[in-house]
């Protein structure tokens, strides 16, 4: 039993158990360091899931800490959007709310000291110049003309970047290490830039930043960071991780950990691609429906519970793979099956008349809230002479296998009669204007006493009684294929339908709630809902291919 409990660990929490094991940790600490350059995405949400998993699981901590260290490209909005996806998510960070600008004075002190121990130099090469004498894979760096540079020259000019004397790429400190080595994170990478810029949190007070690489681990060792868990991109900056922890006077040294990155298909993972498309209007903001972005998700009827169920059904692997979309969709449409309450609505209507049907009639038939719920109830549904189903649910011609509405056949109406064709209105362009219909009295609630059978069930709603809506259905930005990827993003990917209807009950509606459209998916309330406008997004349809193929 012991022996199966320890083969279902994966590899991170592995390495875990042998330093706790061996004395090594006493507590276990992690952390989530993202970016506040851009909206966090589904890819961030496994590592949301696994820091933070991994500290529940060890009865430790999780830092969240916002690395700060560009700001250019950082802005409140997103560090207020990253607060509140992780907890949408499930996860809090308690008082270990950080920003590598608070270690600012720290990182400079750190700086100082490599440049005092002949580590660092300033360097007069521009950006272009130091990416030329880097090398190549297979061809070793040239040294730059300013390494030599002697500790008291450096610390003079270091100085000086940080009182404002020198513009912008004038000079940058690199860290000393070696120009031949196989790994080129280790040919004298840059430490620290100069950009007169206002930082959102510091504003004018440094015209200095920190590289990632040099500001990341200090961070880490500062916070106490027992175990750095990142992405496998990092794996070749785990030698310079910790080069720095190595050269400087800190105690703690972390240890660093590479999984596989989240890939999921028709899905883009790039956040510069994203605010291409918020920048280019593609989309309607970060939080559109379209977007993988959490808040995107979110937005679209995601729950928490599903994303942290497919993190972990993803899992924790070495190496880099690519998962299926439907994968993702598994997961919200197995957790609203449970609990999404049952209505019905017509995103297509035509009209179906019932000749033999009271015209002042109505009646108020049962239908269950949710069958896989049996605390859920029922609730009552109007029944008329009038009533409205899809278009797509009625044929003149039907092929083989054609089970629905047609002349002559008989079909159920879920929860009401059955109903058979019986002639079609036209108007004088040839669209079908009503379709006409009669009903068997003694099939009410969908049997009938001669116990005949009918294939076809449709969903309706009472014409006099149905609601108006608004249902947006929502397809992959990212069209699957090969090819230039500007030819595959989706440019239909929203299609907006004015004119459906759904239940009375569904009238002014609050946003945030999920229904199960019988017969067409599961269906999200949009934050964009009111009193006078109902407003549904399609979250996922019902039919399932990652099961089938999973199985």
């Amino acid at each position: 039993m012991e022996k199966e409990k320890k083969e279902a660990r994966n590899f991170i929490e592995a390495i875990i158990d042998d330093d706790l094991a061996r004395g090594k940790v006493q507590q276990v600490v992690t952390r989530f360091p993202p970016e506040p350059n851009g909206y966090l995405h589904i890819g961030h949400a496994k590592s949301i899931c696994l820091n933070f998993g991994i500290a529940k699981k060890y009865g430790g901590r999780c830092h969240l800490r916002f690395d700060d260290t560009n700001p250019e490209k950082e802005e409140q909005e997103y560090i207020d959007a990253i607060c509140e996806d992780v907890r949408w998510l499930g996860f809090d960070w308690g008082s270990h709310l950080y920003y590598a600008s608070d270690y600012y004075e720290d990182f400079y002190k750190y700086a100082e000291e490599l440049i005092e121990k002949g580590l660092a130099y300033v360097d007069d090469l521009s950006a272009e110049e130091i990416r030329a004498y880097r090398g190549t894979l297979t061809e070793p760096g040239r040294v730059s003309p300013w390494r030599d540079r002697s500790p008291e020259e450096n610390m003079t000019l270091f100085r000086r970047m940080k009182a404002g004397e020198f513009k912008d790429g004038e000079k940058v400190l690199r860290a000393r290490i070696d120009m031949s080595s196989p790994n080129i994170n280790m040919r004298d990478p840059v430490i620290y830039r100069i950009k007169h810029a206002s930082h959102p949190r510091t504003k004018e007070a440094w015209c200095i930043y920190p590289m990632y690489d040099f500001a990341h681990c200090i961070s880490d060792a500062i916070e106490g960071i027992t175990h750095s868990v990142c992405t496998l991109e990092f794996e070749d900056h785990r030698p310079l991780y910790d080069w720095f922890l190595d050269h400087i006077s800190i105690e703690n040294h972390p240890r660093q950990i590479e999984f596989a990155r989240l890939n999921v298909t028709q899905t883009v993972m790039s956040k510069r691609k994203l605010l291409s498309f918020v920048s280019e209007g593609l989309v309607n903001g970060w939080d559109d429906p379209r977007m993988p972005t959490i808040a995107g998700l979110r937005r679209r009827g995601f729950t928490p519970e599903s994303i942290r169920a497919f993190a972990e059904a993803v899992g924790v692997a070495k190496a880099n793979s690519v998962v299926d979309s439907a994968m993702l969709d598994y997961f919200i449409r197995d957790d609203l099956n449970r609990r999404a309450p049952r209505v019905m609505a017509v995103l297509r209507p035509v009209k179906v008349v019932i000749d033999n049907y009271p015209e002042d009639k109505v009646e108020w038939v049962e239908a269950e809230n949710n069958p896989n719920d049996p605390g859920a109830g029922t609730r009552k549904v109007p029944f008329s002479r009038e009533i409205y189903i899809e278009e797509e649910d009625f044929m003149e011609d039907p092929p083989k296998k054609y089970f629905r509405l047609s002349p002559g056949r008989e079909v159920r109406l879920k929860h009401a009669y059955y109903i058979t064709c019986t002639h079609v209105d036209r108007d004088e362009e040839g669209k079908i204007r009503e379709i006409h219909c009669t009903y068997d009295p003694a099939s009410r609630g969908g049997w009938t006493p001669d116990e005949r059978k009918v294939k076809g069930t449709l969903h309706w709603l009472s014409a006099a009684h149905a609601v108006r809506a608004e249902v947006r259905l929502y397809e992959p930005l990212i069209r699957e294929g090969e090819g230039e990827f500007d030819n595959l993003i989706n440019r239909d990917s929203r299609e907006t339908l004015t004119d459906a209807f759904v239940e009375p009950g569904l009238k002014g509606i609050d946003s945030g709630r999920h229904f199960q459209f019988l017969r067409l998916g599961y269906f999200f309330s949009d934050p964009d809902s009111s009193e006078e406008k109902s407003v549904f997004n399609r979250v996922v349809g019902l039919k399932d291919t990652w099961a089938k193929v999973s199985q």
